[in-house]
């Protein structure tokens, strides 16, 4: 059997960076595709080491610096250059897997790009699914197109479900011996700091989670818990499930990363060290499985698991997020880019970290939820909250 081709949206990030190293562990995989914005060096060094077809640079301004540098490369690959060229090595017929892992409404357009044309989507990108949910959950289903979530938790319920589940329609026969889904959440780095020093977090503080190694933007969801608000609006779209359906717990030790409740009493949680390299795994393999270099569990090692429900004063923007789960239409594209533009402000050190949530729940209460009924309302309402949040801090904060 041939190796099958991947593409990886976001190759340089630390999801990317993960998927290869999987790959480089499987011959059952080759890479088609992979794309930077704008990190040189490091989408060089890969092209040099998994000579894919393709390489993308999305960033135009740099494009003349890495063709000189790509020729000198010892590999075959092809540069692109541009955001379309994303959708191009999302959509190529020679692509089986693609891996979703920009960071951001910006992997919405590829990321959709993949499920219209039929391609497994490993999805790490929950903004995909947050913003035009039904939609890409319909594009889904009309092209066959299997989706797999990778983040942790989404990728926990996904093992937890009835067997031959699938992500892009979980029929409503499995799902009536289902009661509840339960997303884990580590709490972040500030689980127990007083709120009275949230004011003072830095970036760094914020980005320097307990458990995992992500980006800075995740890094500071978590931190804040917006994550786990975005994730619970995903999985309401992946499984089918209403978001009365879909609990949050915080688990500090990042074990058990989700759990499947059964009508009959049964409870079934998927369990793994906190690394990234497990659901990718899992994904690139699905229904078989891989070795991958991930540390294996060991429960005598293991002190205590401990479980509680989340403290919403504390962290509000995952109040808002069940909030925003439970309106529907643009209520979630409203909440995410309001929130990329607070935490890019935060990060930039023009705002403080505690007012990431004041900005967000500011802006939700300007702009209307209306029906997100096309992919052209669902633009309108995230330029148009981005627009606003950005105002915002520039009057207010």
């Amino acid at each position: 059997m041939s190796a099958k081709q991947v593409s990886i949206l976001g190759s340089t990030g630390s999801i990317g960076e993960s998927t290869l190293d999987v790959i480089r562990h499987s011959s059952d995989f080759e890479i088609y595709g992979l794309s930077a914005y704008r990190n040189l060096s490091l989408l060089l060094s890969q092209c040099e080491e998994f000579n894919p077809a393709v390489a993308v640079l999305v960033d135009e301004s740099l494009a003349e610096q890495f063709s000189k540098q790509l020729a000198q490369a010892e590999c075959d690959s092809e540069l692109r250059v541009g955001i379309d060229a994303l959708d191009e090595i999302a959509s190529n017929d020679g692509v089986d897997i693609v891996m979703a892992a920009i960071v951001g409404a910006a992997g919405l357009a590829s990321s959709l790009a993949a499920v219209t044309n039929g391609k497994r989507l490993l999805l790490a990108n929950k903004e995909a699914l947050v913003m035009s949910g039904d939609l890409f959950m319909e594009s889904a289903a009309r092209s066959g197109a299997e989706i797999i979530p990778i983040d942790s938790e989404h990728n926990a319920v996904f093992q937890c479900l009835p067997a031959n589940s699938a992500s892009n329609g979980v029929s409503s026969e499995q799902l009536k011996y289902v009661s509840k889904i339960v997303l884990t959440a580590s709490g972040g780095p500030f689980l127990h700091l007083p709120l009275t020093d949230f004011a003072s977090i830095t970036p760094e503080q914020a980005c320097n989670h307990p458990n995992w190694e992500m980006g800075r933007k995740i890094s500071v969801d978590s931190a804040t818990m917006m994550n786990k608000g975005l994730e619970l609006i995903e999985a309401s779209h992946l499984f089918g499930l209403p978001a009365e359906q879909i609990e949050v717990l915080v688990h500090p030790q990042s074990i058990v990363h989700s759990l499947v409740y059964y009508r009959d009493g049964s409870v079934l949680a998927q369990m793994a060290n906190p690394d990234m390299r497990v659901p990718i795994a899992h994904g690139l393999a699905h229904p078989q499985r891989i070795d991958t270099a991930a540390k294996p569990l060991e429960l005598a090692e293991l002190a205590n698991l401990s479980f509680h429900a989340p403290d919403l004063e504390r962290f509000p923007c995952l109040r808002m997020g069940i909030e925003a789960a439970s309106s529907g239409g643009t209520a979630p594209t409203i909440l995410n880019a309001a929130n990329e533009i607070a935490v890019a402000a935060f990060l930039e050190n023009r705002i403080k970290f505690s007012e990431i949530s004041l900005i967000i729940e500011e802006v939700m209460s300007k702009i209307p939820c209306e029906a997100a009924a096309s992919l052209a309302i669902i633009q309108d309402t995230d330029k148009h909250t981005r627009n606003l949040s950005n105002e915002l801090i520039s009057k207010e904060f």
